[in-house]
């Protein structure tokens, strides 16, 4: 069992963070940033091509966490590869002692670093954990069997508490859940009333657990560059106009941040902290939050026997 399932079948508070894999073949830094989450959070998620931009494959930068003793959730999109691809990479990570896995549609191709390459998607977020859970079943997507075994694979999938459409939100969540998500993981968060109303409205009763999203944001230039380039995303003026008007607004956005933890550690079971190229500054974060690590639960992450 690992520790982030263990954590999450124990109804402990759950600390996900999340780590680029490089843009080349030295993975020197992002174990590295890695390394300072190491008893801070139950798992680290690394991006299966964010943005629709180029970086290692997500498989290949987990496995060499886990060879780190991290304990990795990967992502996996389905805009690069088809049902082929997806669960030849499926079966090849749990062969790598992988376990956790958060099946996503992907970014669409047109906002990243190759707006002309072919964007696949064969699959899509629902049909790919539908074929996880066949995976896991022992039988692939066309219900052949598996011959050599099949998988045990906690997948998880992305929720967007904020979304225009609260109807297209909630039919998208159940079959989620229908087809088989274990756990949510949510787009960055800065409404927190609207996510307690998802609480207690669309994910009552679901047993499921949500992990909040917390952005790291470093100044008003950062926060206005999210709004243009991140899909979805819409980082109120009340918190640029706070970066604009601070000392320091690195610091000022970690006081931000953590007070966005201990908001939605009042309405949720987890947070998730995104802080790119500054994955150093998840424990200051969770300190000032009063989050305690995670190896004082008794829940120190430790690589799958």
């Amino acid at each position: 069992m690992n520790a982030f399932r263990q954590a999450i079948e124990a109804g402990s508070f759950l600390v996900t963070a999340e780590v680029t894999p490089p843009k080349g073949g030295d993975p020197s830094h992002m174990i590295q940033m890695a390394a300072t989450l190491k008893g801070r959070v139950h798992a680290v998620n690394i991006t299966d091509g964010s943005r629709a931009v180029l970086r290692m494959s997500s498989l290949s930068a987990s496995a060499i966490l886990l060879q780190h003793g991290i304990e990795p959730i990967c992502q996996m999109a389905c805009r690069d590869r088809n049902r082929i691809g997806l669960q030849a990479d499926l079966m090849g990570a749990y062969a790598l002692g992988i376990r956790n896995v958060l099946a996503l549609t992907g970014d669409p191709v047109k906002v990243g670093d190759n707006p002309e390459a072919k964007g696949v998607f064969d699959l899509e977020a629902i049909r790919l954990l539908q074929t996880i859970d066949k995976l896991n079943h022992g039988f692939d997507y066309n219900e052949k069997p598996l011959i050599n075994g099949g998988l045990d694979l906690l997948v998880g999938a992305a929720v967007d508490p904020q979304s225009r459409s609260w109807s297209g939100l909630q039919k998208r969540f159940e079959r989620k859940v229908k087809a088989g998500a274990r756990f949510f993981q949510s787009q960055l968060v800065t409404d927190f009333d609207l996510l307690d109303k998802f609480m207690n409205t669309i994910a009552a009763g679901c047993n499921i657990p949500i992990i909040a999203g917390v952005f790291l944001l470093k100044s008003a230039k950062n926060a206005n560059f999210i709004n243009r380039m991140v899909p979805g995303v819409n980082i109120p003026e009340r918190i640029i106009e706070r970066l604009e008007g601070a000392k320091d607004p690195l610091e000022e956005g970690v006081k931000i941040a953590a007070e966005q933890v201990k908001a939605a550690r009042d309405i949720c079971r987890g947070v998730h902290i995104m802080a790119v190229k500054r994955e150093d500054l998840v424990s200051p974060i969770l300190d000032i939050a009063g989050i305690k690590p995670v190896i004082e639960l008794g829940l120190e992450t430790k690589v799958p026997k």
